[in-house]
Order: C-alpha cells, then structure tokens, then sequence
C-alpha cells in the first residue's frame, strides 16, 4: 500500500443510510446462512450441462418413440433438476431455460447442432474464465445514484472498474462522480474494445483483473459473485491505501462489516468498505 497516499473520511455518524458507530445498514452473513446445502457447481458448467442434458434427453427419448409430449416434458425437468446446482435464482432460471427456449426458436426443422454453432460467438466475446468471475448482467444504469453521499471522492480522484464488461459500471460511476479518472479492466477482448468505444472518457484495456495492480486507485468498483468476495476484499487490502474504498453491487464481502450500505427498494445493495478501517464480523474496528 502507498503510505503517502491521504486518508478520506468516513460517512458522517447518523446518515440515514450507515448504521451508527460507522457500520453499514446490513451485516456480512457468514458464508454458509447464505448458501444453504451442497455447494453449487462453478458457473456457468451448471447452465451448459442443464442445456446439454435437456437436448439429450430430448433427442434420446425422441428416436427411443417416446411420444413428443412426454419427451419434452422428461427432458425440461431433467434439465430444471440439473439447473438447480447453480448458485442464485438468475442463474437457475437461465440454466433451466436454455433448453425449452432454443427448442421453442429453433422448432423442430433445425437440428440441435445449430445452436451449439450459435454459442460460439457467445464463448468467443465472453469466455468461460469470464464467466466464473462475473454475473451475467450488466450494472443498471441508476444502480449507484446516491452513493456519492456516502462516499466522498475528492475530483480527479482514480477509480477502477473491475471486470467492467460492456462498460455500464463505468457509465454509472460517470453519473456520480463526472470529475473522477476513471479506468476499466476486463478479461474478454471484445467486450474491452465495445467499452473502451461506448466509454471514450475512460482508460480501458483487456487483462485480468485479479493480475492488474489496483495499487493507486481511490475506489475499485465490483459487480462479481459472491463467492469472489473474499478474494476481491484481501486484494484490496494487499495493494489499496490505507482509507481507499471497495464498492460492490449486490454482494457483501464475507465476515466483514461495511462502512456503508446504500440500499433502496426494488434495487440491488450498494456495499462499501475502507481499506484499513472495515471491521471483522463480530470483532472491533481495525
């Protein structure tokens, strides 16, 4: 961590939006009341093998003479059973839908080796290591509004889009914070060229986000998945200054209190934590 670098200032006690004593509105649960049961398959093998599993039984049961009927029927609870090793209901719901709806768009003419062909473009602009890091939906483009009230970024301040994909967390950051130098860093080269494109006034290049040094950034923005959490929180502890910010959408970080918790009905949690200051789970502030 840079010693240099200056402290920012926490949210001001009695915000309507940050718990007194400076934690966040929610807690971090422990991992395991948030994941109840068996521990899911990594994505996105859940969704591949419902889709895989659905069409198999589907062409299977179909040459067996199986009426069409009841081969569609066994074939989408085959693969709905399979869907639900994902994590998140999302993630079940388009694990299980694969199925029935490329069956539904293709009909009955097309082979199912057509939409095999038709995933390789999609593998190609967002590759399977993208995938294990990162929801497959994008930042809303009012998921932050308010959170500049909560943390305070001086102007010019450095913040880094993690992962930043087609470029709507940095469009969002841009929102609030119009005078922050903004950069993005994803692993998937199509989708860096289209945000470096549609985010002309940020700095963003293709790498790996985990690799790339957030060493010198004043906020590291994260939209992942929960299981990433740790990781994206030691990181930022290791190479962030003392005072610096972790903002995530939706996700808390595992057994950490956050400074900050921007929440609002119908929209996902904004969850942030200063580097150096957020406090253990049932422990006191560092």
């Amino acid at each position: 961590m840079n010693p240099a670098r200056s402290k920012r200032g926490a949210p001001p006690s009695g915000h309507p939006l940050v718990a007194p004593g400076g934690g966040g509105v929610g807690s971090a649960l422990p991992q395991a009341a948030r994941s109840p049961g068996a521990p899911g398959w990594p994505w996105p093998l859940p969704a591949l093998a419902a889709w895989a599993l659905g069409w198999g039984c589907w062409i299977g049961l179909a040459a067996a003479g199986l009426a069409p009927g009841l081969a569609l029927g066994a074939a989408v609870l085959a693969a709905s059973a399979l869907a639900l090793r994902a994590q998140g209901r999302w993630r079940r719901l388009l694990a299980a839908g694969g199925f029935p709806l490329s069956l539904l768009a293709l009909g009955s003419a097309p082979p199912p080796w057509v939409w095999l062909v038709l995933l390789v473009p999609l593998a190609l602009a967002y590759p399977l290591r993208a995938w294990r890091d990162a929801p497959f939906f994008p930042t809303p483009a009012a998921a932050l509004d308010g959170l500049e009230a909560l943390v305070t970024l001086a102007p010019g301040a450095r913040v880094l889009d993690a992962g930043c994909g087609l470029g709507h967390g940095l469009m969002a950051l841009r929102r609030i914070w119009p005078q922050a130098q903004l950069a993005g860093v994803e692993w998937s080269a199509p989708l860096a060229a289209l945000a470096r494109w549609r985010c002309r006034s940020a700095a963003v290049r293709r790498g790996d986000m985990w690799l790339a040094s957030w060493g010198g950034q004043d906020l590291v923005y994260l939209f992942q998945r929960p299981e990433s959490m740790a990781r994206a929180a030691a990181k930022a502890e290791r190479e962030m200054a003392r005072g610096a910010w972790l903002v995530s959408l939706e996700f808390e970080v595992p057994g950490r209190r956050a400074d900050a918790c921007l929440r609002r009905e119908g929209r996902r949690p904004v969850w942030a934590y200063r580097v150096g200051f957020s406090s253990i789970e049932g422990g006191a502030s560092r």
